[in-house]
């Protein structure tokens, strides 16, 4: 290993292609701009292609397009860009085409604040899309994780054939931190047909997981891909039972592994009387915070959200029964606050620590949510 002082928009960019990312169609759009830049530098470098698009949607209809003939692909962009996309993320999901897009957030509505800081996109990375259809998603709080959590989000991507979001948030995306990267990762490698053309092969039909084995256009093999709703042959079918299949299946086969994909983690909570939930750049105020609450004798802990989607909830449970309050710290008007209430079932309070003034957090200010909570103050 050799340290480098690196961006986070650099490190997401370079975990990408030790994943395995041959190919990058983007639009620049800050704060993510970086990310492209990277790749339009390096992909050469490694046989890879870089393409600037013309727009939003085009650079994300390229990225599946890519990905159905074999090629591990990624693009990148912000709150306005992420919008523009929904329709082609739903039609990865549907279709099952492995893809990553990263989303470094910015305050928002529409063009909003594109320098600052936000995690205003939450719940659109979840729900943006219509109709019915899980996601992953992931949020690093670190400029090397940003490139850890890039490699995971290539590989979930491929293990499941759906696309995943990197959401970064701009605070990480601008960051430059000392980094050591490792000299190689693990690499999930893009799935192949267990069946011949003469042996029965059905491009849809799931295998043990419940995730098909599709084969790269070219392979010889005849696919049909459509965002229709379509049995194990590709080619649309207007059956109720062959919908509902469909849908539990792209569920199922997400849900199924549980708690291997959400990451968590705590920091002092082992005696915490009072719990501080974050994710990316602000879980870097809310350690610091608990570290002072600490070196003042309360007894304050944090759980750190990695995994965004699939949802943690047994980790707020196992928090939400041991402790008298928990206040949700995030760059926006309130969001994850509200699912973080669902998942402790009324177990202990929990407060929302908001900002939403394109500046990022002090750890003044999550202290004070705290300290409200602990003197029966906090906004419920």
């Amino acid at each position: 290993m050799k340290a480098r002082l690196m961006q986070g928009n650099e490190a997401c960019a370079e975990g990408a292609i030790a994943a395995g990312v041959r190919f990058f169609a983007g639009y620049p759009i800050t704060p993510s701009t970086e990310i492209a830049e990277t790749m339009a530098r390096m992909l050469p470098l490694c046989g890879g292609k870089f393409l600037q698009m013309e727009d939003e949607i085009a650079s994300m209809g390229a990225i599946l397009g890519a990905s159905l003939a074999g090629v591990k692909s990624m693009d990148a962009t912000s709150g306005p860009g992420f919008s523009l996309k929904q329709e082609l993320i739903g039609y990865g999901a549907v279709a099952e085409i492995p893809c990553v897009l990263v989303n470094v957030q910015r305050v928002g509505p529409s063009t909003g604040q594109p320098t600052a800081p936000s995690q205003g996109d939450v719940m659109q990375v979840r729900w943006g899309t219509h109709g019915d259809h899980p996601i992953i998603a992931l949020s690093p709080w670190s400029v090397r994780e940003t490139y850890d959590a890039t490699v995971m989000a290539v590989n979930y991507s491929e293990r499941f054939r759906t696309p995943v979001i990197l959401l970064m948030d701009e605070i990480v995306g601008h960051l430059r931190e000392r980094v050591e990267l490792p000299d190689s990762v693990e690499i999930y490698p893009r799935r192949q047909p267990k069946k011949t053309r003469a042996e029965g092969y059905q491009p849809y039909e799931p295998d043990e997981d419940l995730v098909p084995n599709i084969a790269d256009f070219g392979k010889g093999y005849h696919i049909h891909v459509t965002g229709l709703i379509h049995d194990e042959t590709g080619f649309p079918v207007g059956s109720p039972e062959v919908t509902e299949k469909s849908i539990r299946r792209l569920h199922e086969k997400i849900a199924r592994v549980g708690e291997e994909i959400i990451h968590t983690y705590e920091y002092c909570m082992e005696d915490a009387e009072y719990a501080v939930v974050a994710f990316g750049g602000t879980a870097r105020t809310a350690y610091e915070t608990v570290r002072r609450m600490r070196e003042q004798g309360k007894k304050v802990g944090m759980l750190r959200l990695m995994t965004i989607w699939p949802f943690a909830d047994a980790a707020i449970k196992r928090v939400a029964k041991k402790v008298k309050g928990i206040v949700v710290a995030e760059l926006n008007y309130g969001q994850i606050v509200h699912e973080v209430r669902r998942a402790a079932e009324g177990r202990c309070e929990v407060a929302l620590c908001g900002k939403y003034n394109m500046k990022a957090f002090e750890p003044e200010e999550i202290e004070e949510a705290v300290k409200a909570m602990m003197e029966g103050g906090a906004n419920k």
